[in-house]
C-alpha cells in the first residue's frame, strides 16, 4: 500500500511539473480562491464569536422594550428600573441580575490636565457575577459594594497611574472633581463583546429613584440557573410585566393591558441569547453599533462562490486537455490499470495541487491581512490561520478542494476506452463538452451577479451621502462636553461664539441628527388631559433651543419657529414634523394643544406652533418617525454654524473662547459631516469588502478562462492554420473563437439578472430611503462580463491566430 501511494504521488508530481503552464495557471487560480476564502472565515469566526468568552454566555439573556401605541411603536435595549430585581425576587429560575445606566464618556484628572475618556458606566454591584471578567487586582464580589468606588481596566490604570497595582488610589472625575477610590482592575474587555467599558461605577452613585414601571431606562441582564430555556425566561418576564406594567397602566393611563391589546397595541419585554446580540439586535440605544447577520451569510455565499470558480477552473482546465492525457489512460489500460486506480491517480495529483495552492494561500492571506483589517475595521490576527484548532479545517478544505476540483476529470478521463485512443478517436476540443460550457457559463453567472450587485451596493451608499437629509451638515463645527460649562457657561460660550468672524449662528443642544436615533427620548404624547392610553402617540422628543432650526439649515412647513424674545410663551410651545403633523391632525395641526406627563404623571399642555419639515434623525435604514421639539435646558453639545476656508484657524479661536470659561474641562470636538458619515460607517466597510471580494472573484474567473482558451486554441492550431492558408483574416479567426464564449456570457446574463435583482432587491429593503435598481445596470454588467470575457479571449486567441500556419501544418 506504501509502494503504491509513493508511485501515485511520482507520478503525480511527473505529471505536475510535465504541464508547467497548467499547473503554474490552477495553483494560482485556486491559491488566490483560498487565500481570499480564508480571509472570509476568519471575518465570519470572528463576527461568531461575540460575547463568547463569557463562561456563563449560555446562560445570560438581555431583556429589551417592544411597546405599541396607535400607529407609534418604541423599541429600545432599555427596560424599567425594577425588573431586574423582580425576576430576582420573585422567580428562582433567574439566579442574577446587573442593570446599566448612562454608558458614555466621563472627565478624568490627571495633575493638572482634565482628560475626556470614554466607556464609562454605572453598573450595580452584582456585575461581575453575571460576566466573569478577569481581574487583575481587586475582589470582584466587594468591589462595587461601596459608594464612590470605581473599577478600571489595565489600559485606564496605565493611562492615569502608569501600573495596574492601584487599588485603594483615587481619581479626581468630573467637572467638579468628584474624589472616587479605585477598587479593583479588570483586564481589557475583549473585542469580541458587544459592550466595552473602561471605568465602572455603582449605580447607586448616579441614580436613587425609585422608578417607573412606565419609564425605560436601564439596560437589564439577567443570568439564569443551568438548564432553564429561553421560553422559561420569557416567561418569566411576561408574567413581571403583566403583573406591574399593567397595574401602573391601569393607574396612570386609566387602561389595562387586554385593552390595549384589543386595539393591537402591545406591551412586550422580549429576552434576547446574549450571544445573539452582536448579529441579531439593531435597536434604538445600543450599546455599541451591532453587525448583522445577513452580512455573514452574505460572506459566506462569496467565500464558497470563490471557492466554486477555482474548482471550476481547475475541472475546466483539466478536461480541456484530456486530450493530450488520453493516449497516457490507454497505454495504462492496456498495461493493466483499472478505472479505480487511474480515478485513485488523477485525485492524487488533484488533492497534491489543492496542497500546494493552499500553502501559497495561507501566504496571501497572511499579505493581505493588514489591508483586510483596515477595510473590514478588524484586528485579526495571522496566528489564527496556524492555531491548533484552525488545522483540520485547514485538512478538510485541502481534501475537500482536491475531490471537488480532481472529481470530474478523474471519473472523465478514466473512462476512456484504450481501442478509440490509441487510434486517435478522442478529440477534446472546446466544443466538444457540454458540462465545460455549463461550468463556464456557471462562472459568469457568478461574475455578473456580483457586477449588479457591486453597482446597486455603489450607488446606494452614494445615495446616502448624497440625499437631502432635511438639514445641512456642511461647515458646521459640533463642540462637545459642555455640560461641563454648566448653564451660565454654556450661555455666556454662545455669545463669545457669535462675536467671532465667520460665525453665522449657534445651537445649544445634545440632540443633534447626526447623533443617532438611539440616543434620542422617546416619550408618550396625548390629545388631552386625560392622558387616555387610546389618545397617547410615542414620538421622538428632542430638547433644543430657538436657534435649533435656523443654524442647521431645516425649513419650516407650517407656522414659525421658536421665539422666546418675541414670545416669552414658547416655552410651553412645541414645532412638530410632518410626520407628527400628519398623525396628529393633517388638515390643520398649528394651535393644537398635546399633553404630556409631568412630575408625578400630572399633565402638562404644550401648544403647536410649528410643523418643521421632515429630517433624517436617524439612520436611512430607519423611516422618519414623529417627533417633537421643544425648549429645554439641554447643553450637552453647541453646534456652530461657519463661513471659512480656515476651519482649523476657527476650531483654535473656539477652544480659546471654550477655556476662557472654564479651563479645567477638555475641549471636544467633531465636524457634522464626519459625524453623519459615522452613521454609515458599516454600510461603507460592507460596500468596499463586498466590492473588493466581488473583482476577486471575477479576475479569478479570468484566470481560468484564459486557461481555457489557451487549450481551446492549442486544440483548434491546426484548423486555424488552414484558414490562414485559404486567406482568413486575423479579425475572423478571433471573432470565430471568440463567437463560442460569447454566447455563453449571453447565456450567463439571462440567469443571472433576475437572481442578482432578487439579492439586491431584499438588500435594499433594509434601507428605508434607498435608489432605485435601474434598467441599465444589467445592460452595464452584462457589457462588463462580455468585455472582460473577449479580452481574456482575445489575448490568447490573437495570438493563435498571428501564428506561423506553416509550423502548425508541417506534420501534415
Amino acid at each position: 500500500m506504501r509502494a503504491m501511494f509513493r508511485n501515485y504521488l511520482k507520478v503525480a508530481l511527473r505529471n505536475l511539473w510535465k504541464s508547467k503552464g497548467f499547473t503554474a495557471i490552477n495553483i494560482i487560480g485556486l491559491a488566490a480562491g483560498l487565500g481570499v476564502c480564508l480571509l472570509i472565515v476568519l471575518y465570519v469566526i470572528d463576527e461568531r464569536s461575540y460575547d463568547r468568552h463569557y463562561s456563563k454566555a449560555d446562560r445570560i439573556y438581555r431583556v429589551t422594550a417592544d411597546i405599541y401605541f396607535n400607529n407609534t411603536a418604541f423599541e429600545d435595549c432599555t427596560t424599567p428600573k425594577l425588573l431586574g430585581p423582580t425576576l430576582v425576587s420573585d422567580y428562582p429560575k433567574i439566579e442574577q441580575m446587573v442593570r446599566f445606566r448612562d454608558p458614555g464618556d466621563i472627565t478624568v484628572r490627571k495633575g493638572s490636565d482634565h482628560i475626556l475618556d470614554h466607556h464609562a458606566v454605572f453598573a450595580d454591584s452584582t456585575m461581575f457575577k453575571v460576566f466573569d471578567l478577569p481581574f487583575i487586582a481587586g475582589d470582584p464580589n466587594t468591589c462595587l459594594n461601596s459608594p464612590h468606588s470605581i473599577v478600571i481596566d489595565e489600559d485606564a490604570a496605565m493611562r492615569y497611574f502608569n501600573s495596574t497595582d492601584v487599588v485603594g488610589r483615587s481619581l479626581e472625575i468630573g467637572s467638579d472633581n468628584t474624589l472616587v477610590k479605585v477598587t479593583g482592575v479588570i483586564h481589557n474587555m475583549p473585542e469580541q463583546s458587544h459592550f466595552h467599558f473602561s471605568f465602572i461605577r455603582p449605580l447607586r452613585d448616579g441614580y436613587s429613584d425609585d422608578g417607573s414601571w412606565l419609564s425605560n431606562n436601564y439596560y437589564t441582564y439577567i443570568l439564569t440557573r443551568p438548564g432553564t430555556s429561553i421560553l422559561e425566561v420569557q416567561k418569566d418576564v411576561d408574567q413581571t410585566i403583566n403583573i406591574n406594567v399593567g397595574r401602573e397602566l391601569q393607574q396612570v393611563l386609566h387602561a389595562s393591558l387586554t385593552d390595549l391589546n384589543k386595539t393591537g397595541g402591545h406591551f412586550r419585554y422580549p429576552a434576547m441569547a446574549l450571544t445573539d446580540i452582536h448579529l441579531h439586535s439593531d435597536l434604538s440605544g445600543e450599546l455599541e453599533p451591532n453587525s448583522n447577520i445577513v452580512y455573514i451569510y452574505i460572506f459566506s455565499i462569496i467565500a464558497a462562490f470563490i471557492l466554486l470558480i477555482a474548482c471550476v477552473n481547475f475541472m475546466n482546465l483539466s478536461t480541456a486537455r484530456s486530450a493530450g492525457r488520453a493516449k497516457e489512460v490507454g497505454i495504462r489500460k492496456v498495461a493493466g490499470s483499472t478505472r479505480q486506480h487511474l480515478i485513485t491517480q488523477f485525485l492524487t495529483e488533484s488533492v497534491l495541487l489543492s496542497l500546494f495552492s493552499l500553502l501559497i494561500a495561507l501566504g496571501v492571506a497572511v499579505l493581505l491581512l493588514p489591508l483586510f483589517n483596515q477595510l473590514a475595521g478588524k484586528d485579526l490576527h495571522a496566528t489564527m490561520l496556524f492555531s491548533p484548532r484552525f488545522l483540520p479545517l485547514l485538512v478538510v478544505l485541502v481534501l475537500l478542494v482536491g475531490c471537488l476540483a480532481g472529481s470530474y476529470p478523474a471519473f472523465y478521463l478514466s473512462s476512456f476506452q484504450p481501442i478509440y485512443v490509441l487510434k486517435g478517436k478522442i478529440a477534446a476540443g472546446f466544443r466538444s463538452s457540454w458540462l465545460r460550457s455549463f461550468l463556464v457559463v456557471f462562472q459568469f453567472i457568478i461574475s455578473i451577479g456580483l457586477i449588479v450587485c457591486t453597482i446597486v451596493i455603489f450607488r446606494q451608499l452614494n445615495y446616502i451621502r448624497s440625499r437631502e437629509v432635511g438639514f445641512n451638515r456642511d461647515q458646521v463645527l459640533v463642540v462637545h462636553n459642555t455640560w461641563d460649562l454648566g448653564k451660565e457657561g454654556t450661555s455666556t460660550f454662545r455669545k463669545d461664539l457669535l462675536n467671532l468672524s465667520g460665525v453665522s449662528g449657534v445651537t445649544v443642544t445634545g440632540d443633534l441628527p447626526t447623533v443617532g436615533g438611539g440616543q434620542y427620548d422617546q416619550e408618550g404624547w396625548f390629545r388631552d388631559a386625560s392622558l387616555d392610553a387610546k389618545k397617547v402617540t410615542i414620538m421622538v422628543t428632542l430638547r433644543v433651543d430657538d436657534h435649533y432650526i435656523p443654524t442647521l439649515g431645516m425649513s419650516m412647513a407650517k407656522g414659525r419657529n421658536f421665539d422666546l424674545t418675541q414670545f416669552p410663551t414658547d416655552s410651553a410651545a412645541v414645532v412638530i414634523n410632518e410626520a407628527a403633523a400628519q398623525l396628529l391632525d393633517p388638515k390643520d395641526p398649528l394651535g393644537l394643544v398635546i399633553w404630556r406627563p409631568w412630575d408625578n404623571f400630572k399633565p402638562r399642555a404644550y401648544r403647536v406652533i410649528g410643523v418643521v419639515k421632515d429630517f433624517n434623525y436617524n439612520s436611512m435604514h430607519d423611516k422618519i418617525h414623529p417627533l417633537v421639539l421643544m425648549v429645554d435646558n439641554n447643553f450637552g453639545s453647541v453646534a456652530i454654524r461657519f463661513r471659512s476656508n480656515d476651519p482649523f484657524g476657527l476650531v483654535r479661536q473656539v477652544e480659546s473662547k471654550f477655556h476662557a470659561i472654564k479651563q479645567a474641562v477638555p475641549f471636544s470636538y467633531t465636524f457634522m459631516d464626519n459625524d453623519f458619515d459615522k452613521l454609515y460607517h458599516k454600510e461603507e466597510q460592507t460596500g468596499r469588502l463586498f466590492i473588493t471580494f466581488a473583482v476577486f472573484a471575477i479576475l479569478i474567473a479570468c484566470l481560468g478562462l484564459f486557461g481555457l482558451v489557451t487549450y481551446a486554441a492549442e486544440q483548434r492550431v491546426k484548423e486555424i492554420g488552414i484558414r490562414k492558408v485559404l486567406g482568413a483574416r486575423v479579425g475572423g479567426i478571433v471573432g470565430l473563437l471568440s463567437r463560442d464564449f460569447a454566447i455563453l456570457v449571453g447565456i450567463a446574463a439571462v440567469i443571472a439578472f433576475p437572481i442578482a435583482w432578487w439579492a439586491m432587491y431584499k438588500w435594499l429593503n433594509t434601507f428605508a430611503y434607498r435608489t432605485d435598481i435601474a434598467w441599465w445596470i444589467f445592460i452595464a454588467a452584462g457589457l462588463t462580463a462580455l468585455a472582460i470575457a473577449l479580452l481574456t479571449v482575445s489575448i490568447q486567441t490573437v495570438r493563435a491566430a498571428l501564428a506561423n500556419p506553416i509550423r502548425s501544418l508541417r506534420s501534415e
